[in-house]
């Protein structure tokens, strides 16, 4: 059997993930992507959907058109949403809330597709930290967000990091099974080379229900060195029923910013 490697490109609105997978391209039948998200920000929230491509073809996944989304949350909201370009369609009415579920549905060329996700607890971002140390006689520069977990256990966390106005390629996912009702002393290493003076830092913090922090933790896991880097042999399991690729995830976010002195 002639075999390819076809490489996929998972944002997550529109945060990039690469995976890597043999696969027989005469075989492969183009697979929807999910991409959505409702924070406790105020709207409009978005939903891209794209579609797998083999990679003898466009390496730039076509935006899906026509398709009709629901998103309604569990206070009796329904919002069809209104489709704009790419593939991208958004919300006009929908507030996210933290302790509110989201039920997304998705039908397009005669499939339907469904997700839930509930806002968590926001835990609130205090400030950032940074910390000198010396590894293989280089001083070297870390960043800690700064944030108390809450004393129940159940918190779930995801930074992304910018330097230069460039998102960091690593993952960063936390739970609080260790160090739970504390003061967060874990940080942030960049995976683009160390921190120097002058540059400037910026962190958003999400607090995640547990569906998307699964899915970002396999990533973490299976990409060793972050999105650029590693293999996945599946997609990584994900809260979208019948069969789509992508993520579902209602959060919190916020953001915080720092120069390296």
């Amino acid at each position: 059997m002639k075999s390819f490697i076809f490489i996929f490109s998972l944002m997550v609105l529109f945060t990039s993930c690469e995976k890597v997978i043999e696969l027989d391209l005469e075989n492969t039948e183009p697979t929807l992507v999910i991409e959505g998200n409702i924070t406790n920000q105020p709207g409009p929230y978005f939903v891209k959907l794209t579609k797998t491509l083999p990679l003898d073809q466009s390496s730039i996944y076509p935006g899906v058109e026509n398709a009709q989304i629901i998103i309604s949350d569990d206070a009796g909201t329904a919002d069809t949403l209104k489709y704009t370009m790419n593939g991208i369609y958004a919300t006009s009415k929908l507030n996210g809330v933290e302790g509110r579920t989201y039920k997304l549905i998705v039908k397009s060329e005669g499939m339907t597709y469904e997700a839930k996700s509930t806002i968590p607890q926001n835990v609130q971002f205090e400030s950032i930290r940074i910390n000198k140390f010396t590894f293989a006689g280089e001083d070297q520069n870390v960043v800690i967000p700064i944030y108390k977990d809450p004393t129940t256990l159940g918190n779930n966390y995801n930074f992304r990091l910018t330097v230069n106005d460039t998102l960091d390629n690593s993952y960063f996912v936390w739970n609080d099974n260790t160090n739970n009702g504390v003061v967060n002393q874990r940080s942030l290493r960049s995976n683009n080379g160390n921190l120097v003076s002058g540059d400037k830092v910026k962190i958003e913090m999400q607090c995640l229900d547990i569906r998307p922090y699964n899915y970002y933790f396999t990533l973490s896991q299976l990409a060793s060195s972050g999105p650029s880097g590693g293999t996945t042999p599946s997609n990584p399991p994900n809260n979208i029923s019948g069969g789509a690729l992508g993520l579902f995830s209602a959060h919190t976010t916020q953001s915080r910013e720092i120069v390296i002195p």
